[in-house]
């Protein structure tokens, strides 16, 4: 079950020019976000702990999601 809401996910697909979607595609979508997000949160997170902190700030982010490229 996605812990993200549906109709934000919804929203996103829509202001790229998504005229319909089904129910389906949309909890896909949610789906795949979420690996997404927690695949950059535990980098950023090891970024952070090998700076020898324990707050994730803004740079581990975007480092993260460079490297999961």
């Amino acid at each position: 079950m996605s812990v993200l809401p549906l109709a934000s996910v919804e929203r996103i697909m829509r202001n790229v020019g998504v005229e319909r979607v089904s129910m389906e595609a949309i909890i896909t979508m949610a789906d795949i976000l979420e690996d997404i997000c927690r695949d950059i949160s535990k980098e950023a997170i090891d970024l952070a702990r090998h700076a020898k902190r324990k707050t994730v700030k803004k740079e581990d982010v975007k480092l993260a999601e460079r490297r999961s490229v």
